[in-house]
């Protein structure tokens, strides 16, 4: 018999006297245990007053992708979404962080001209020695802007703190149509931001070392700045958008304003920092103390768990005790195909991993937050001639190729789905969202902060 049964079987051949005595001391330990559940019970209620927790699940695909004729990146925005919900309720802690940021854009901007530096150069060797004014402009700027691949290494190296980086500076070979400027990626949870704040295992000599290396980034940034303006604006990269090559790149926003993101003084704007990438590989957590007035000390968690189909098996022991899941559905990647499986539809690819979500037991109690996302890079592709019915067969070819008529019917869909596949009735709540929030980067935060909660009763269900 196991001795964690309670209460313990009576002895053979118990008297009456020991029996009463043996009743009463249960009695009184079972009253003992009751006080220690309560305190304990109390002592929680307590925590969750003073520290309360709420905890949200991110999840979608955030994979590289590659398709035919599409504008735009591919990610999902998970990371542009929890930067706007920092940058509305924990602004302190967002500003405090321009350091950081300021450096990932640099590296966004180095890296970027390195690709079109490669990508002209390919461009040459093939063009067989033709057209040879702009074989000498492109050797000028080949020469004038090298010395951006050594910012390109000392970003990369602090970026990734003291662990190798997922990827490499560009060495990389891109093809001249399809190929597109490769992501620096760090391995999540290992802390990158702090690279910028002084530890104190660190030595003062380290600190030093690291804080020269970006200060010589920085100054190299500044001097190139001019030549940087001046590539974008040739002949050469006119030739290339001519010829097909896709330069639709997340950086692009920052080469279009080298003459400030370059400059030494220059210090990140709240919409520069929302548009600044760096892809995190594996599960990232987001801790974030609330500095509004209605929440403030509150802590809120976010668990951004990669996409990427190898990490999905991992997603599991993220779903239990969560108060909101938040699933990212880029619209814009109807003809796009996963890097990782090219027969693969993006979109589909999101549906299906929409319905596994759905089914998940763990998820059973929490809030479920739809964001069909990328409206602004939907309407893009859509207004740039490419019919999501050739794509998507299930859309019936007369309807209307427009956002609204396609968000309504992927709503429609994600619903259906939602409806069938819960393992129990929950509400759902949908919304149609930007890519970037430009102007108003507190509108989504605003929406996401009423919708989640553990006590949350709102009347927008399916």
């Amino acid at each position: 018999m196991s001795g964690n049964v309670w209460p313990p079987p009576p002895p053979k051949n118990e008297s009456e006297n020991d029996k009463t005595a043996r009743l009463a001391a249960e009695k009184e330990a079972k009253k003992i245990s009751d006080e220690i559940d309560r305190a304990l019970d109390q002592e929680r209620q307590e925590l969750r007053k003073h520290h309360p927790q709420t905890k949200i699940l991110l999840l979608g695909s955030s994979i590289q992708q590659s398709g035919e004729h599409y504008v735009g990146q591919a990610e999902s925005g998970k990371s542009t979404m929890v930067k706007n919900f920092q940058l509305y309720f924990c602004p302190s802690s967002f500003h405090a962080e321009s350091e950081a940021w300021r450096a990932v854009i640099h590296l966004n901007l180095a890296r970027f001209v390195n690709h079109l530096l490669y990508v002209l150069s390919d461009a040459n060797t093939n063009a067989g020695g033709r057209k040879s004014d702009l074989n000498k402009d492109s050797r000028l700027f080949q020469m004038r802007l090298s010395p951006l691949k050594q910012v390109e290494v000392i970003l990369t190296r602090c970026l990734s703190a003291e662990s190798t980086p997922l990827s490499s500076p560009t060495d990389d070979k891109p093809t001249l149509r399809t190929g597109t400027a490769p992501e620096v990626s760090v391995r999540g949870g290992m802390g990158w931001k702090s690279v910028f704040r002084s530890r104190r295992r660190e030595s003062q000599s380290r600190i030093l070392a690291k804080t020269d290396e970006l200060e010589d980034a920085r100054r190299i940034m500044d001097a190139c700045k001019d030549d940087i303006v001046a590539l974008w604006k040739s002949s050469a990269i006119q030739a290339l958008e001519k010829e097909g090559v896709d330069l639709h790149h997340h950086a692009r926003y920052f080469i279009e304003q080298a003459g400030r993101v370059a400059d030494m003084k220059y210090t990140p704007t709240p919409d520069d920092i929302l548009r600044a990438r760096l892809r995190t590989v594996g599960v990232e957590e987001y801790h974030m103390t609330m500095e509004t007035a209605a929440e403030k000390g509150e802590e809120w968690v976010f668990y951004d768990v990669g996409g990427q189909r190898s990490q999905r098996a991992s997603w599991a022991s993220y779903f239990e005790d969560v108060n909101a899941m938040i699933f990212l559905c880029p619209m814009s990647g109807f003809n796009q195909r996963l890097s990782e499986d090219r027969n693969v539809n993006r979109l589909y690819d999101s549906m299906e991993l929409w319905q596994t979500v759905c089914r998940s037991r763990l998820l059973g109690r929490a809030t479920f937050i739809l964001l069909l996302n990328k409206a602004d890079l939907l309407r893009a592709n859509l207004k740039a001639g490419i019919r999501f019915s050739d794509y998507v067969k299930s859309y019936d070819q007369q309807q209307p190729n427009t956002v609204e008529a396609v968000s309504s019917y992927l709503r429609k869909e994600m619903t259906k789905i939602h409806r069938a596949c819960s393992p129990r009735k929950r509400q759902l709540h949908v919304h149609i969202t930007c890519a970037i929030v430009s102007g108003s980067p507190t509108e989504e935060g605003s929406r996401l902060i009423i919708l989640i909660g553990a006590n949350y009763h709102g009347s927008c269900a399916e």
